[in-house]
C-alpha cells in the first residue's frame, strides 16, 4: 500500500499494516498521536526532555511490539495512550526515587512544548526522524550506544545491560543518561538548523 493511500487508512487498519511489515503506517500514526503521546508524558513527567525522550521510546515500541494490540480489546489510538500513561508513571517514579525533581519547579519545566507541525515531530516524519537518530548514534562513543541500542532495541532493563557488559549499574546509567543527553542535543542542533533554512 502506498504512503499516500495509508493517509485514508483507520488507525486500526495502520496497526494491521505494521503488524504485516508496512513500515509506512508507523510514520502516519506518528504524524497523527505525536502530539497527544507528548502532551500525556508532559504533564506526568514535567520535563520536556523526558517527554521527548518517552515520545520517541513509546513508538519505537509499538513498533517493536504491534503483536500485542488486540482490537478486540479497544482502538488503537487508546492502546498507545495507555502505553504512553503507564511507560510515563513508570518513567516519574523512577526519576523521583532519584530525586530527580527535587528543588525544581514547574514554571521551569513546562516553558517548551512540541510545535504544531503537520509533519509531525519538529517538522520529521517518522522515517525522516530514525534516519536522524541513527546519525545521531554515530556520535556517542562505544558504550554509550551499546547500552542504548540493548535499551531502547532490544528491550532489556538496565540492571540487564549492566550484567551483560559486565559493568556497575552506576557505569550503565551514565553511558545511558549521557547517550541520552547526546541524542537530544544532537535533535535540538538538528531542529535549529532546518529552522534557519526555512
Amino acid at each position: 500500500m502506498t504512503p499516500y493511500r495509508l493517509k485514508s487508512c483507520s488507525d486500526e487498519e495502520l496497526m494491521d499494516q505494521l503488524r504485516q511489515g508496512q513500515a509506512d503506517a508507523l510514520s502516519v500514526l506518528f504524524d497523527r498521536h505525536y502530539r497527544l503521546v507528548f502532551s500525556v508524558a508532559l504533564r506526568i513527567l514535567h520535563d520536556h526532555g523526558e517527554a521527548e525522550d518517552l515520545l520517541q521510546e513509546v513508538f519505537l515500541e509499538i513498533y517493536r511490539k504491534v503483536e500485542n494490540y488486540d482490537p478486540d480489546k479497544g482502538n488503537a489510538k487508546t492502546w498507545i495512550l495507555q502505553y504512553a500513561y503507564h511507560r510515563s508513571l513508570n518513567r516519574q517514579k523512577y526519576l523521583s526515587v532519584r530525586n530527580f525533581y527535587d528543588g525544581r519547579q514547574d514554571s521551569d519545566l513546562m516553558q517548551w512544548e512540541l510545535p504544531q507541525s503537520p509533519n509531525g515531530w519538529n517538522g520529521l516524519t517518522y522515517n525522516d526522524w530514525a534516519q536522524v537518530l541513527e546519525k545521531g548514534m554515530t556520535s556517542l562513543n562505544e558504550k554509550e550506544r551499546l547500552t542504548l541500542d540493548m535499551a531502547y532495541f532490544q528491550g532489556l532493563q538496565l540492571k540487564e545491560i549492566a550484567a551483560q557488559m559486565h559493568e556497575p549499574l552506576g557505569n550503565v546509567r551514565n553511558h545511558y543518561y549521557r547517550g541520552l543527553k547526546k541524542l537530544r542535543d544532537f535533535l535540538q542542533e538538528r531542529s535549529c538548523l532546518k529552522r534557519k533554512r526555512a
